[in-house]
């Protein structure tokens, strides 16, 4: 499936700093993560459960898609998504090679 620039251009990504990380109450592979996004902390709901510990998570710089519609995520509502690469094994995260404010947006 092709996507539009137009379409392209609407998703609003941003750096965002994890503020907090909980385990999904009703999944093995998800946390709920907290994040800050340069406005209003959010919860993006995340399956990186099986690749990264709790205290890896804390602090960490990360791309978001920042403008998803809320979904309901095994009984949990995200408000957005975390970027990660993925090679069949492990996940890693897309993040800027320097440190840059919460909010900053990916252009």
């Amino acid at each position: 499936m092709m996507v539009s620039f137009e379409s392209f251009k609407a998703l609003d990504m941003r750096i965002a700093k994890i503020t907090g990380c909980e385990e999904h109450p009703n999944a093995d592979k998800l946390y709920v993560l907290t994040v800050d996004s340069g406005s209003d902390p959010k919860k993006i709901v995340a399956g990186i459960r099986l690749h990264y510990k709790k205290e890896e998570l804390l602090g960490k710089e990360v791309v978001v898609v920042n403008n998803l519609e809320r979904l309901s995520i095994r009984g949990v509502e995200s408000h957005g998504m975390l970027l990660v690469a993925h090679d069949g094994e492990r996940i890693v995260f897309l993040k800027p090679e320097r440190e840059v404010a919460a909010g900053s947006k990916i252009s």
